[in-house]
């Protein structure tokens, strides 16, 4: 059994289609790359899994279980986790506290118990100290675990974003275009902890990418998207030289270069 199953996802926004009868497995510990042309329905995709947007048809099975109508807070506590485009940090809070309202999603803990260190959560604090410090250990930050999340480069905070992801203890990352804005050596280091997250700890993850290169090198699995439909399923080889994937996709990027 997939540890992921989408079912003929559907959805309208209106008399228009961003995604037409999608469906894929992922599987435990996979590295699944979901690519296309802007406008595809990549984000879209990556949403209704995530649980912010819901299909306006399909199904969406995680564990064996239809989590389709859940909340996103319920799938997050079921290990979905989302990293977005976009930087969504506490901005104003260190590094640590972020690191903590990310642990919030997986404890019984309020969230305005860990940002006013109400006395009944100092021991959960104290429980989950250790392990948020080795999630930031892991993607090099823990020096930085008393400094203000909006005083850190762009890569820093990618990274971070990762690691609140992991905070939540999740089994399933959701990547929306995890290496935007990275220079070349911060890509390597993003990519060589995805890679290790899999490899080392079994998490699964499905990655929203226009680095069509640094995809092929990081997937085990690419689908790719046109126009909300599935056109092509495979190793990355295998959709890289798909006439119908140049067309659609590599050969808008190859002309544009």
């Amino acid at each position: 059994m997939a540890l992921l199953e989408v079912r003929n996802l559907n959805k309208r926004f209106g008399g228009l289609v961003a995604v037409s009868e999608l469906s894929l497995d992922v599987h435990q510990g996979e590295i699944l790359g979901l690519i296309g042309p802007n406008g595809a329905g990549k984000s879209t995709v990556l949403n209704m899994i995530g649980g912010t947007l819901s299909p306006t048809m399909g199904k969406i099975i995680f564990k064996g279980k239809d989590i389709t109508r859940l909340p996103p807070y319920r799938r997050a506590r079921r290990g979905i986790a989302r990293v977005f485009q976009r930087d969504v940090l506490f901005r104003s809070c260190t590094v640590l506290e972020n690191m903590l309202a990310g642990s919030y999603l997986s404890s019984k803990s309020g969230i305005a118990d860990i940002f006013f260190k109400r006395p009944a959560t100092l021991n959960h604090e104290r429980v989950v100290h250790e392990k948020v410090m080795e999630m930031l250990r892991f993607v090099k930050l823990a020096q930085q675990a008393d400094e203000m999340a909006v005083n850190l480069p762009h890569g820093n905070q990618r990274a971070l974003c990762l690691a609140i992801a992991l905070a939540t203890q999740a089994q399933l990352l959701l990547l929306d275009e995890p290496l935007t804005g990275m220079n070349s050596e911060e890509i390597e280091e993003m990519m060589g902890m995805i890679k290790t997250l899999r490899d080392e700890k079994g998490i699964t993850s499905i990655i929203v990418e226009h680095n069509i290169r640094a995809v092929t090198g990081l997937c085990d699995r690419i689908v790719v998207l046109d126009y909300g439909r599935k056109i092509a399923e495979g190793s990355p080889w295998e959709v890289v030289e798909n006439p119908t994937v140049i067309e659609a996709y590599l050969g808008v990027e190859d002309s544009a270069v």
